[in-house]
């Protein structure tokens, strides 16, 4: 059983929901950034980890600046695999996804991308600005590397498309709450609940909703809409980044992530 596998399936014995922070790996600089994903790590029931890219155009402001620090830093692909290693090595049953664009994938050649990152520990990938009707060497080239192909499945999507997601895709599913580019400033939009359902009837991976995610009320949300988790990128990267800032420093962003953690109670569950 895959590691997501095994963590949903706890987590509805449990009666709770995922909740998976995301941040941008280098950031704010390597060696800040190895302590925080242990911090993130403990609050957390699945990772999701961005390589830098030098033009991230499905990110908001707020991870734009997060990976333009990070590659001055020299945080390279092989870098940032290399953190991922150890926070495997230091967590070895948490899911772990990357989230990267094509030309990082390509690059080097698409197997050997995926083979380095099931190397690393790696269990996803999603690449952010591959859609589902260009997914399928994606696909096949990560389940030949044993890595879980993750889909994003757009506000707009038809059904075409939803059919595709759910035959394609591994691990989880990312639902977008709204279109546009991810960001904790612009509020979570009205809960998916048609599109949930319709992922569920075509038994596509848990579906986890992104983009605004930035309060317990959010995630609650989410959870209420149908959704098996919630995705928390921006406010996460902004939190992170104000750590060495103040006197609380990394103690004041765990104490919000057992907030956030702490919202994902499925409905009903008492």
């Amino acid at each position: 059983m895959s590691r997501y596998a095994a963590r949903f399936q706890s987590l509805a014995a449990e009666r709770r929901g995922a909740f998976i922070p995301f941040t941008v790996l280098g950031f704010p600089d390597r060696a800040r950034c190895a302590e925080q994903l242990d911090a993130l790590a403990r609050h957390a029931d699945a990772l999701e980890l961005g390589i830098p890219f030098s033009d991230p155009v499905a990110d908001g402001p707020t991870i734009q600046r997060a990976t333009a620090t990070a590659l001055r830093d020299g945080a390279t692909p092989a870098a940032c695999l290399a953190l991922v290693a150890g926070v495997r090595d230091r967590h070895p049953d948490l899911p772990i996804g990357l989230l990267v664009y094509a030309n990082l994938v390509l690059r080097p050649g698409i197997g050997r991308f995926y083979a380095r990152a099931a190397e690393a520990g790696v269990d996803s990938v999603l690449v952010a600005d591959v859609p589902s009707e260009e997914g399928e060497p994606f696909a096949a080239a990560a389940r030949a590397a044993g890595v879980a192909p993750v889909f994003i499945a757009p506000p707009n999507a038809g059904g075409s498309a939803l059919d595709r997601i759910a035959r394609l895709g591994e691990g989880y599913t990312y639902v977008l709450t709204r279109s546009g580019v991810t960001g904790a400033e612009t509020a979570a939009g009205r809960p998916a609940d048609e599109m949930l359902a319709a992922l569920a009837q075509r038994r596509a991976p848990p579906s986890v909703l992104g983009f605004g995610i930035s309060r317990p009320e959010h995630v609650r949300a989410a959870l209420q809409a149908g959704a098996a988790g919630a995705i928390s990128g921006s406010a996460v990267v902004e939190r992170l980044g104000g750590a060495g800032r103040s006197a609380g420093g990394l103690d004041e962003v765990e104490q919000w992530l057992d907030g956030m953690r702490s919202a994902c109670v499925l409905p009903g569950s008492g």
